[in-house]
């Protein structure tokens, strides 16, 4: 599902309304690791799951990163995949706002 440019930008300032204290991982485009000594690691989830990896290979390479980096890390970024949060979340919208 595609959704158009004003969608998203409506999708986008949704989101940053919102407490994110638990992100799943399917919503999550990159993983930003800020490291010591203004050093900075990104992994793409997407570009993972468009090759296919399942979600429990995802969280694993994720999981490996903040062992390997464990200490070095100052602070993780999740950049959310507004497309993907918008593609699951606005057909139950829909449906829950046609019942109304």
């Amino acid at each position: 599902m595609k959704i158009d440019s004003d969608r998203s930008a409506k999708w986008t300032e949704v989101l940053a309304s919102i407490d994110q204290d638990m992100i799943p991982i399917d919503c999550v485009k990159k993983v930003v690791f800020k490291l010591k000594n203004k050093r900075q690691r990104t992994i793409n989830l997407r570009k993972f799951r468009d090759q296919g990896l399942t979600i429990e290979e995802i969280e694993n390479v994720v999981n490996r990163q903040l062992t390997e980096f464990g200490k070095e890390i100052v602070n993780l970024d999740f950049i959310i995949d507004v497309q993907a949060v918008a593609s699951q979340i606005e057909p139950i919208t829909q449906k829950y706002l046609e019942n109304l």
